[in-house]
This record gives C-alpha cells, sequence and structure tokens, in this order.
C-alpha cells in the first residue's frame, strides 16, 4: 500500500459529522486528536495503516526518507501505510483530525 493524499475538493470544509459518516461508511471507528499551534512530531512509524482527516486547522506531513513535506487542511485526507516514517508539524492555527485504522 503506498501513501494517498486526497484532497478535499467541496467548495466549504466538511464538517466533523460528515467525516465520520465517511469513515463509517468505510467501516472504521474514527476518533479526535489535537494540537496546538506550530507542535512538532519527531520522525516515527506505526504497526498499523493510518487514515486520517484534518477538521480545523493544518498539519504538514514529513517523510524524511523522502525530503517531501505534505501539507493538510480541513477535509484533505491522509493515507498512511504501515511502517513509512514520517514527521508531523502544526499549522499556526492548531489541529484537529479524526483518525480510524487499519489493521
Amino acid at each position: 500500500m503506498k501513501l494517498r493524499v486526497v484532497r478535499w475538493d467541496g467548495t466549504q470544509p466538511p464538517t466533523e459529522s460528515e467525516l465520520r459518516g465517511i469513515y463509517e461508511s468505510e467501516g472504521l471507528s474514527p476518533y479526535p486528536w489535537s494540537n496546538g499551534p506550530y507542535d512538532t512530531y519527531a520522525a516515527h512509524s506505526h504497526a498499523y495503516h493510518k487514515v486520517i482527516y484534518v477538521v480545523r486547522g493544518s498539519i504538514t506531513w514529513i517523510l524524511p526518507q523522502t525530503g517531501q513535506e505534505i501539507e493538510t487542511r480541513p477535509g484533505d485526507r491522509l493515507e498512511l501505510p504501515r511502517g513509512v516514517i514520517h514527521a508531523a508539524r502544526v499549522g499556526p492555527q492548531g489541529v484537529t483530525c479524526l483518525e480510524g485504522h487499519l489493521e
């Protein structure tokens, strides 16, 4: 499985309820998490596949192995396969995300 970013193409950002409906339609149970402005996560990986939607604010995902940086905003979806090394930097307004896992 490959890292994938799906940009929200609506004229307005989705509501948290709409995003939860997407997770539900995929059989996933999301949970929310938030960080303050400019918080960072050091490079790490996970033993599971993450599906993340940004609800509010922004977060930039950093892939140290490729040097790539991917900024995500409300409605954007990040599919992060297990084992992918990544870091993150939260934007100036902080961020709230919904996250679900595929085993």
